[in-house]
């Protein structure tokens, strides 16, 4: 029995803002090492004993581009990657997989993109453990073993134990306060739940169709018919939309017990491997590795007589002098000054940021496309400057603007340039000029990425005017 790994990376992270943003979640962030999450969460199978397939990713489509190319640069490329128009949480995630991978019917092993295992010994062994039960038909959850009375997970209450390591799920429990937290931890009958699941594809649909009928039907219909561009899976939007919205616990896992008649038995396995969720600042600063002083930082960082903070600085020196239980993270357009006691509460300003309309919500200052990325380093009135990195062999779109002209300087590389009908190559320290309502298209034919400073003038200067005339990636 093969494992079909689902990678579940639809979710945005808003408490490791400004880091993770709604376009660039924190999965797709290096934030414990030098991978990024999302890579390390497909490669926590390498070297298992089993048969192992090519994972499923089930990601939002606006970052599809960026998810491919870290799948691709890790050695773990997908073959099928479902982009969700829109997030409707995990069980239609995981439906959507399911009703994909049913073929073969494998034993599918759910595992959220955002989650740190530092002990890939351990989790590979609870995942042989959990392949054995999800094979003979039950769901299977992972449990953490509580190591402090946390506030922050929910929790689970374990029945009879089936096997060793196995036990019933007597009951999923909400986030308690402190006091119920510590009663947990003294009986010893509570695990952390982790949010991995493993189960054969049908078993999970049988599930979700006895509990949860109008999510299985939304699901069936908005893949009926997907759309295949390359690696990506498109589904119907108006179907999609129809589709409930609610957790793997809350539509299927919560109810198996009080669900004899199913026939489909609801069990747990215990972790000791290392797990966190990393759901805000003051986790990540909990498994990081730290100074002498109890202090972690990530790029120039300089501490004088500070202690117990986390610091991440992105463009710039960031200096901490006599302070204790600090978060600090720069990035180019924004820093967040916090106590690490209040790193809960970062949603509460990105809502704010919301409510204003400002972009640091949503959107770093550098910008990835399927080609590369650009960066806007300066602007004013009626003028933007970027930075624009293609990549070797890459293409932005034949286009037009009807508001903006664009100046243009090869830095470093060739660039293949169409203006009209001419067809221009330069090289560094070469300039072009493309008036406004002329068709235009950027092309890398080398083989190094080609590094230009484009400097835009117009009345109007805003991403939406673009008119595309041809477009390798398939945007309109």
């Amino acid at each position: 029995m093969s494992i079909q790994p689902v990678i579940l990376s639809g979710g945005s992270g808003t408490r490791l803002w400004p880091l993770s943003r709604e376009q660039y979640p924190k999965q797709l962030l290096a934030l414990d090492g030098d991978e990024t999450m999302l890579q390390s969460t497909v490669r926590r199978l390498d070297g298992y004993a089993g048969e192992v397939e090519a994972p499923i990713i089930v990601c939002n489509e606006e970052y599809r581009f960026i998810t491919a190319e870290q799948l691709r640069t890790c050695a773990h490329p997908s073959h099928c990657i479902v982009l969700e128009p829109f997030g409707r949480n995990t069980a239609p995630a995981l439906t959507l997989a399911a009703l994909l991978a049913r073929g073969s019917d494998p034993v599918l092993l759910v595992m959220p993109a955002d989650h740190v295992i530092r002990d890939r010994g351990a989790f590979q062994s609870a995942v042989g453990i959990g392949a054995r039960m999800a094979e003979a038909g039950s769901m299977v959850t992972f449990g953490i073993v509580p190591a402090r009375p946390e506030t922050g997970y929910g929790y689970i209450r374990c029945g009879d134990e089936s096997s060793p390591g196995v036990r019933a799920i007597a009951e999923f429990v909400e986030k308690p306060d402190a006091v119920t937290a510590q009663q947990y931890l003294d009986s010893g009958n509570y695990l952390w739940n982790s949010g991995i699941f493993m189960m054969r594809a049908s078993v999970w649909l049988k599930a979700i169709g006895e509990l949860n009928p109008a999510m299985l039907e939304a699901c069936s219909t908005a893949i009926q018919r997907p759309a295949r561009d390359a690696d990506f899976v498109r589904i119907d939007v108006e179907a999609f939309e129809r589709c409930p919205a609610d957790s793997i616990d809350y539509a299927v896992m919560e109810h198996l017990a009080g669900r004899p008649e199913l026939g489909i038995a609801g069990v747990v396995v215990s972790m000791e491997a290392g797990w966190s969720d990393l759901g805000a600042w003051d986790a990540l600063w909990d498994v990081a590795q730290k100074d002498a002083d109890g202090n972690v930082a990530r790029g120039d960082v300089m501490f004088e007589g500070a202690r117990d903070n986390l610091v991440f600085a992105s463009d710039r020196l960031v200096t901490c002098l006599g302070v204790t239980g600090m978060v600090v993270v720069e990035t180019p357009d924004a820093v967040m000054v916090a106590d690490k006691r209040c790193t809960q509460d970062v949603k509460k300003l990105v809502a704010r940021l919301k409510d204003g309309a400002r972009s640091e919500a949503s959107a770093h200052r550098k910008i990835h496309r399927p080609w590369g990325y650009y960066d806007s380093i300066d602007a004013g009135p009626r003028f933007q400057v970027k930075r624009i990195v293609v990549n070797p062999g890459a293409a932005l779109s034949l286009q037009m603007h009807h508001h903006r002209a664009e100046h243009w300087i090869v830095v470093s590389g060739t660039a293949k340039v169409t203006r009209g009908e001419e067809t221009l190559l330069l090289t560094e320290n070469q300039s072009t000029y493309i008036p406004l309502g002329t068709v235009h298209r950027l092309e890398n034919p080398g083989k190094l990425p080609l590094e230009m400073i484009e400097v835009q003038s117009g009345g109007y200067l805003g991403e939406d005017d673009i008119v595309r005339f041809d477009d390798t990636y398939g945007r309109g």
